[in-house]
């Protein structure tokens, strides 16, 4: 039996897989898996940490949301995040969300509004005076693109809605969130005037939206019939009534296109029943449709409950069945990772699967590929899980034919013909030669991101001259190009070469957190390099630290410490900080001002609304001071926070004699008054 089974070596390998995917994906716009593939690798870790929950860190990809504002766009930052749902593949995980809303419903009202998944592109549209202002993407979540002239040319989004001048009056702003999607009619057409130009077809209608609306033509998007469905308003970042149900209603009064579909209902049997319903019909509407979104209908209820730093827990879509298809296996190729990893991926017979043509799948690693018992030449069951997660499922085995081949594992990196190990402890083989050019390509690109020292401009085709013509080996070296260097490159030019020399130089002003996540140390994610930012103080502190201090860090557990110690142990990586130093980068962490204010370890919960911050500021606040957010209160909680309409965590605090204070009091905390 291999060591792989055992839960917490299967969430550590699914993390970096996903890790790795997240950033091919979103930062680098050239992804080498389908994105149904990276959402099973998100399932699976999420059944996972669902059964063990002990196993959750802050840094997992669960817990985040991902995605990137595109270049030529101008990036935006939203009023409040626009977060992802959580999925529920089946009746009993629909019974699960209803038994955690009534857990967390002390009148024991609940309550769901149930409407279509639309599959298409979420859209936050800003109104000031009851004009459109603003129209931006839902990029990764906190930021997205500026998209307003396309969205001007979007007949269904009103230019002005007399009802918000109303709203309006004392300069609120009111922001309404909405799917963009291409109907089905429209998305034929599109497709069928793209094969007589000799373009390239659009996968499916979702992708045809994204694409046509963060095009840079205008006149281009006027032309394809865009649509919207809203869902959602907020007036200066307030949910405008009491109950979701009513601000459907809302919406569509002010002259908003809302989807007339949309129940509401009182129990979760009635809520199965729905989805059952859409299920079986869906094949008779103009737009596609991947399931069922399901939220408590109670704004107090939605705030009680929370949200993680990825999901609201107050919702979830019902995803609906998979769809099926058979193929065959061609090949099976090897791809690198930035850790080395070697990843094989089945190179299918293209065929076309709700929607979008599948001509790949990854097979994960050495173990998947023996649990499927699959060869080279096999034809194989593909599925897209939800409609977007499309993965081999099983081996048609009495259709094997006589010449099928066995999978060969490399004896050396694919790329750079180094050597390859696989550990005891683990199913993935991985490059060990530091120097391996498709680790160093992974490594700078990440380091370069926007999560990490956000240098704008450095795209994959740049890194690929800079490492070619042998300007760059490392992160560091990116501080020591200079202006000849890079105007002599293939499209770039003076402006260019100064543009990029402003960002390299901007993000040496970057937070010690961001340096140490773009550092790309093994299982350490955006959080969990701003704890260790925040308890070392510098990156000399982190780097010189011992195993047994490591560990004993608030939310690093022993497979996050030792990735650290073993990072900071090799030559190569120590000779890079050294240079990152001497490149004045900041290395040091801005310490809070009066330790009165510190909260290191302890629980705090948030309930209510606040009258001068989000509940993701408040968040914010007390996690640089090392505190945590829970969403439950208990014995564990230090302190909870009570805004207007706290419900029943209010309660539970004065039964369990925690303390509470109201916004100001909190704010004076802070500031350590």
């Amino acid at each position: 039996m291999s060591v792989k089974s055992e839960p917490v070596e299967q969430v550590a390998g699914l993390r970096e897989r996903i890790r790795y995917h997240e950033h091919r994906y979103y930062v680098l716009n050239d992804p080498e898996i389908p994105d149904g593939e990276f959402d099973d690798l998100v399932a699976q870790l999420q059944r996972l940490e669902s059964a063990h929950p002990e196993l959750v860190t802050p840094d997992s990809p669960t817990q985040r949301v991902g995605g990137n504002p595109a270049e030529g766009l101008v990036a935006v930052e939203h009023t409040l995040p626009m977060l992802s749902l959580d999925n529920a593949y089946g009746e009993s995980e629909l019974l699960g969300f209803d038994r955690r809303v009534r857990e967390a419903a002390t009148d024991g009202q609940t309550g769901f509004v149930c409407e279509l998944k639309i599959d298409g592109l979420s859209l936050a549209l800003t109104f000031e005076n009851g004009s459109l202002v603003r129209g931006v993407t839902r990029g990764d979540g906190l930021r997205g693109e500026d998209v307003t002239a396309n969205v001007r040319t979007i007949r269904s989004v009103p230019l002005y809605v007399p009802a918000l001048s109303r709203v309006a009056q004392g300069g609120k702003a009111v922001e309404v969130r909405g799917e963009v999607f291409l109907p089905l009619d429209a998305f034929r057409k599109l497709n069928q005037e793209r094969e007589k130009n000799g373009e390239p077809l659009f996968a499916n209608p979702r992708n045809a939206a994204a694409g046509t609306l963060r095009t840079l033509d205008p006149g281009v998007v006027a032309g394809r019939n865009l649509d919207i469905f809203v869902y959602q308003a907020l007036v200066d970042g307030q949910v405008p009534r009491r109950n979701h149900s009513e601000v459907l209603d809302w919406l569509k009064e002010a002259g908003f296109k809302v989807n007339p579909d949309w129940k509401r209902f009182a129990s979760v049997q009635e809520v199965i029943d729905f989805c059952r319903l859409w299920e079986g019909k869906r094949e008779n509407l103009d737009y596609e449709i991947d399931g069922v979104v399901v939220k408590v209908d109670s704004i107090v209820l939605q705030q009680d409950m929370g949200e993680t730093s990825k999901f609201p827990r107050w919702a979830v879509a019902c995803k609906f069945r998979a769809r099926q298809a058979t193929t065959v296996v061609n090949d099976i190729q090897v791809q690198v990772g930035r850790t080395g990893a070697l990843t094989p991926v089945a190179m299918l017979e293209p065929v076309r699967l709700a929607g979008s043509t599948i001509s790949r799948a990854t097979l994960h690693n050495l173990d998947e590929i023996a649990r499927l018992g699959i060869k080279i030449g096999d034809t194989v069951w593909v599925e897209k899980g939800g409609d977007v997660i499309p993965k081999v499922v099983k081996v048609v085995e009495n259709l094997r034919p006589e010449g099928a081949r066995d999978f060969v594992p490399p004896p050396r990196c694919p790329v750079c013909q180094g050597e390859v190990r696989r550990s005891e402890d683990e199913a993935v083989l991985r490059c060990v030669d530091p120097a391996c050019s498709a680790k160093i390509k992974a490594s700078l690109l990440h380091f370069s991101s926007r999560k990490a020292l956000r240098i704008e401009g450095l795209g994959e085709a740049l890194v690929d001259q800079l490492l070619e013509k042998g300007l760059i080996q490392d992160a560091a070296d990116l501080y020591a190009l200079n202006h000849e260097d890079l105007a002599g490159l293939d499209r770039m030019g003076d402006k260019s070469a100064r543009n990029l020399l402003e960002q390299i130089e901007a993000s040496k002003k970057r937070s010690l957190g961001q340096v140490i996540f773009g550092l790309g140390i093994r299982h350490v994610g955006e959080r969990t390099a701003m704890v260790l930012a925040q308890h070392f103080g510098s990156l000399e502190n982190l780097s010189e630290a011992p195993l047994e201090t490591l560990e004993s860090v608030f939310e690093v557990g022993p497979v996050v410490a030792e990735s650290v110690r073993q990072f900071f142990v090799q030559p190569g990586n120590r000779q890079m900080v050294e240079k990152l130093r001497k490149a004045e980068l900041n290395l040091e962490e801005e310490q809070a001002e009066s330790s009165t204010s510190d909260l290191q370890g302890q629980q705090v919960v948030l309930t209510g609304r606040l009258a001068t911050l989000t509940r993701e500021e408040a968040g914010r606040m007390i996690a640089l001071r090392g505190g945590r957010v829970t969403s439950s209160v208990s014995k564990k909680t230090a302190f909870v926070v009570a805004g207007e309409d706290a419900g029943g965590k209010l309660a539970k605090a004065r039964d369990l004699g925690v303390p509470v204070m109201d916004e100001t009091e909190f704010l004076g905390l802070l500031q350590g008054q």
